[in-house]
C-alpha cells in the first residue's frame, strides 16, 4: 500500500489491491490450513452478512411482493451512483449499460406487481435472478462498484429469488 500511494497511483475501495488478502504462514513459513481457511472466511464478509440479512429478512415469511418490487427497481440506482462517485461512468459505453440495467430491473420490478399474483412472483425472482448475474458480472469486471458491494447483492440477489421461488 505504501508503494501505490508513494507512486502517486489512488487506492479506491473495491480495487483490485482491495482483494490481495496477506498470506498467513506458520512458524516454518509453509501456508497453515487453518490460517487458509480463517483468511477466506474473513475475506468472504460480505458473503457472510448478505446471508445473515436474507435469513433475518425471510425468517417470517415474505416481505410484500410490492416492497420487492420496489427494492429491484432501486437497486441499479445505487450502481449509478457508485458508478458516479468512482468516475467509472466516463468510460465509454458504462453509462448506457449501466442506463439499460436501470430500465431493465424498472420494467421487471413494475410489471410483476400488476400481473397475475402467482406469476407476478415469478416474474419478480427472474428480476432478482438477473441482478445477481448482473452483480456477478460486475464482480468479475472489477467495475462500477466495489467488488464487496457486488458480492454482497450477488448473494443476497440469490437467496431473495430463491426465497420467492420457494415460499410463494
Amino acid at each position: 500500500m505504501t508503494d501505490t500511494i508513494a507512486s502517486g497511483d489512488h487506492l479506491m475501495i473495491g480495487s483490485a489491491q482491495d482483494d490481495s488478502a496477506p498470506a498467513r504462514v506458520g512458524r516454518d513459513g509453509s501456508k497453515t490450513a487453518a490460517s487458509g481457511f480463517v483468511n477466506t472466511l474473513k475475506h468472504r464478509w460480505p458473503t457472510w452478512l448478505a446471508l445473515a440479512l436474507v435469513v433475518a429478512t425471510f425468517a417470517d415469511g415474505l416481505p410484500a411482493l410490492e416492497l420487492l418490487a420496489w427494492l429491484l427497481a432501486a437497486m441499479p440506482v445505487c450502481y449509478l451512483v457508485f458508478g458516479a462517485l468512482r468516475g467509472e461512468l466516463r468510460r465509454p459505453g458504462v453509462l448506457m449499460l449501466q442506463t439499460a440495467g436501470l430500465l431493465g430491473f424498472g420494467v421487471l420490478a413494475m410489471v410483476a406487481p400488476t400481473i397475475d399474483d402467482g406469476l407476478g412472483w415469478y416474474v419478480l425472482a427472474a428480476g432478482w435472478l438477473g441482478h445477481a448475474v448482473w452483480d456477478f458480472a460486475h464482480h468479475r469486471a472489477k467495475a462500477v462498484v466495489p467488488r464487496a458491494w457486488a458480492e454482497w447483492c450477488c448473494v443476497v440477489d440469490l437467496f431473495v429469488a430463491a426465497a420467492m421461488v420457494f415460499m410463494s
